[in-house]
């Protein structure tokens, strides 16, 4: 047997391979989920929020049906007072159909208000709502713009309405149709209106519960007035102290534009602040804090 040494083995025919870099480190994930894909996505935009709170406010059985009996009021009110005017011959002006279908709405439209803040809750969507927008003050941004909507959209309506009424009323009886119309009242309206609907917001933020914040609205605006005006005709000098706390008041040298003393700006403040700016302020802290189930 040879004891030389063993000839070097031949060269691999295959050309040599460099070694793998390692792989980058996976993104941090939570339930499968690629983190780094949820925190690049952008945040809805608010006229996006803005158009899902109008769809809410007549997509759900008591909205339709609330908005109905709105459109309903107003087309028999105004239908019976056209054909009143027609066949008696009355005159007519074209702010008396604008005002009459405003002054509907006005008795009504404060609960659409209620409506949009307590939905969430009677309808047991708030933890959706609020899991696709975290920032639960934008979604009740979105609901008060919302409810400003609706009171642009009736100033709007009563315009139309009251249009082709007169003009109605104007092709029959010329003589006896006028197109006399307040910018002034139309506004002073308008701010009224606005004024009740946040008033209808801040007692839904507050409550947060649709049947309370209806009786505690009604009871406000249309009772409470009455009770204070009698407790101030009781008790002598007791009227004007009241008056700082009725907003209801207050407000009409505002929509009358005649609130030029210091005094009526004080009452309008103070009582702003009891009716509004309390419940508002409460129930927002209440919203942002509280445990969605």
């Amino acid at each position: 047997m040879s004891t030389g040494h063993l000839p070097p083995p031949p060269p691999s025919s295959q050309p040599a391979t460099h070694q793998a870099a390692p792989a980058a480190p996976a993104a941090p994930a939570a339930g499968g989920v690629d983190l780094r894909s949820v925190l690049d996505t952008p945040r809805v935009p608010f006229w996006r929020l803005l158009l899902v709170e109008l769809r809410k406010s007549y997509d759900t059985r008591a909205g339709f049906w609330l908005l109905a009996a709105i459109g309903i009021l107003v087309a028999l009110v105004e239908g019976f007072v056209f054909v009143l005017t027609l066949v008696y011959e009355e005159s007519i002006l074209f702010e008396d159909f604008a005002f009459i279908a405003g002054g509907i709405t006005s008795l009504l439209l404060p609960v659409l208000a209620i409506m949009l803040v307590t939905g969430e809750w009677s309808q047991r969507s708030a933890m959706v709502t609020f899991a696709l927008e975290p920032r639960r003050s934008r979604v009740i941004g979105a609901k008060f713009v919302a409810a400003m909507v609706y009171v642009v959209a009736t100033l709007v309506a009563m315009l139309a309405i009251a249009l082709v009424l007169t003009t109605v009323c104007e092709l029959v009886q010329p003589d006896q149709t006028y197109w006399q119309f307040d910018l002034g009242e139309f506004l002073a309206f308008g701010l009224g209106q606005a004024i009740t609907m946040t008033i209808g917001f801040a007692f839904a933020c507050l409550l947060l519960n649709t049947p309370a914040a209806i009786v505690l609205f009604f009871l406000y605006w249309y009772l409470l007035p009455v009770v204070l005006g009698a407790i101030g005709m009781i008790r002598e000098g007791l009227g004007d102290a009241l008056e700082w706390i009725n907003l209801q008041i207050a407000i009409g040298p505002l929509t009358e534009g005649t609130l030029d003393s210091g005094e009526e700006w004080g009452k309008l403040i103070v009582s702003a602040v009891v009716w509004i700016g309390l419940p508002l302020g409460l129930g927002l802290l209440r919203i942002l804090r509280a445990e969605v189930k």
